[in-house]
């Protein structure tokens, strides 16, 4: 079967693990060359996703950027077309979240997310569309949540940023759809990745509890929505948030009680 990205280049945020990581090695299985991209802080783990990927026979570098910094985003597209050429895709992964009830979490904190979740898929857009625009097109996809799409208690910031990711995708969409660029999200539902594994036991087994399909997802099956919607085989699909949570936003008779917490990604 021919590689969906075979020829393109792309970048990855937040690739020195989890869904960054899983979209990493899926893009370059696919075809494509991987700049990956985490916090200096991170680079242990950053390459270790390169030798992942060489490993494999891929094509992968290793460059650092802090997503709240507008210099260090120009300077992650840049890297990209001076060293291949162009940019074809772009998966904006890089969050954090930061639990806290709306009467508990400090100011600081809220606005940290904010900062990395939202205006750090802002500045990323801002430099990745404006190289597609030159170079007449591109993709983009963007790491939201279930969590974008439904409230979550004790998140408050991270549902706030989540929220804002899909506003930002959709409006990016409508803003380039005539220069063909596509820009897409996902939103993942429960997936074991660092963050998820953090979670305190009864976090965990209630958000277990609140995914119909009976698992975990895999971090590299965010990865394949991610390549999917990067490749050419999703060139009619633009602006959507896509659920990728096992059945989650059915429902399946669960209370919100019940299920407070759940679906995090």
């Amino acid at each position: 079967m021919e590689q969906m990205l075979r020829g393109k280049v792309g970048l990855v945020t937040g690739a020195a693990g989890g869904i960054g990581r899983g979209s990493a090695e899926v893009c370059a299985e696919e075809g494509a060359t991987v700049i990956v991209s985490d916090l200096e802080s991170m680079e242990k783990e950053g390459r270790e996703t390169v030798a992942i990927i060489e490993e494999a026979g891929g094509t992968a570098a290793w460059l650092p950027c802090d997503v709240t910094s507008a210099a260090e985003q120009e300077r992650l597209v840049a890297f990209a077309v001076e060293r291949y050429g162009r940019l074809d895709f772009a998966h904006n992964n890089a969050g954090i979240v930061i639990e806290g009830l709306i009467t508990e979490m400090s100011e600081e904190d809220y606005d940290r997310q904010i900062a990395v979740n939202m205006k750090g898929v802002f500045l990323g857009m801002k430099y990745q569309l404006r190289q597609m625009i030159e170079q007449g097109g591109g993709a983009i996809v963007n790491t939201s949540s279930m969590a974008g799409l439904n409230g979550s208690p004790e998140a408050v910031g991270y549902v706030a940023s989540k929220h804002g990711v899909i506003g930002l995708t959709k409006t990016a969409a409508a803003e380039w759809v005539g220069h063909n660029i596509r820009v897409n999200c996902i939103c993942p539902g429960g997936t074991w990745t660092p963050m998820m594994r953090r979670q305190p036991p009864d976090r965990l087994e209630v958000a277990f509890r609140s995914i119909p399909i009976g698992r975990w997802a895999d971090p590299r099956e965010m990865g394949s929505v991610a390549a999917w919607l990067c490749s050419d085989g999703a060139s009619f699909v633009t602006g959507v948030a896509m659920p990728v949570d096992g059945g989650g936003a059915l429902g399946r008779g669960f209370s919100p009680k019940k299920n407070a917490g759940g679906g995090m990604a």
